[in-house]
Formats: C-alpha cells, structure tokens, sequence
C-alpha cells in the first residue's frame, strides 16, 4: 500500500488559486522608445474605472481619467500603466492631488514634449469634480491645427 495521500480536487466551476498572484499594483512606471520620434502624435489613454478612497472619510471614489501625450523619446508600457493606476486603490487621496500626482510620475517616466490629463471624478454629496493639469516640454511648439471639411453622409444621417 502507498501511503501517498492525494490532494483534493477543486470543485467543478472553481478556478484554483495561483501560488503567485500574476500581476500586482506598482508605481513602476516601464517605458520603451518612442517608435517614431521625428513627428508629434497623440497618444491617448482612457481609464475609465480609477479607484482610490476620500482621505476623510475613507469612502470610496471613482474616476474616469484621460490621458493625452505626444512622446518625445520615450512612450509607456500599457500593462505597466494599468498596474500603477490599480496601485491607488487602497490610498487616500484628494482628487487634486492624485491627479497632479500621476501627471509628475508620467512627466518624471517620460519626458513627454506635451501631456494634459482628465479626471473626470463621479458624483460626490452632489457635486461632479473634474481636474485638468498640463505639462509641456520646454521649448515645445505645438503644431498647427489643421480643420479638415466635415463629412456629411449622403443620407443626411449623422
């Protein structure tokens, strides 16, 4: 007779825990070079499930932020981005502060030519809050905008 003993099955419709959980929040912001530097282009993030909680009260509060960027040499890693954007779900913060806060980290990361973040923070006692904070480059000169002629669908629907 062996004396092995076998390990339980999981039960059906029940996914086992990993050992080592696959990913964890960060403020790590990763980079990778910019793969074309010679040219301004934007770069938009939508983070439409930021959590963090009211310092005050410890009462959740959510957000949908907005990232614009044109890059100079540097560009964020996606994953990279989503794990430091979990990783301010436990901290307190005022919407001012975290916001300006993740604007430094980005600037700090990369060195963009231009970044303007959006937080556009859910209702709160009554009251929407959004906060916009910029950075650009010294130096930078934004190009000119070109307006294109609206296109109007032959049907007239739009």
């Amino acid at each position: 007779m062996s004396s092995k003993v076998a390990a339980p099955k999981p039960k059906l419709n029940q996914r086992e825990k990993p050992a080592n959980p696959p990913t964890a929040p960060s403020k790590d912001l990763q980079v990778f070079p910019n793969p074309a530097p010679q040219r301004d282009y934007v770069i938009q993030f939508q983070v439409p499930e930021f959590t963090c909680h009211c310092p005050l009260t410890g009462q959740p509060d959510f957000a949908h932020f907005t990232i614009d960027m044109i890059a100079d040499k540097l560009c964020i890693e996606l994953k990279s981005l989503k794990m430091y954007f979990w990783s301010y779900r436990n901290e307190g913060a005022f919407h001012e502060k975290v916001t300006n806060t993740i604007l430094d980290d980005i600037v700090k990361a990369t060195n963009p030519r231009f970044v303007r973040i959006t937080a556009k923070w859910y209702v709160r006692g009554g009251i929407y809050t959004n906060v916009v904070a910029e950075h650009r480059q010294k130096g930078w000169k934004p190009q000119p905008v070109v307006d294109l002629p609206k296109h109007v669908e032959e049907r007239g629907l739009l």
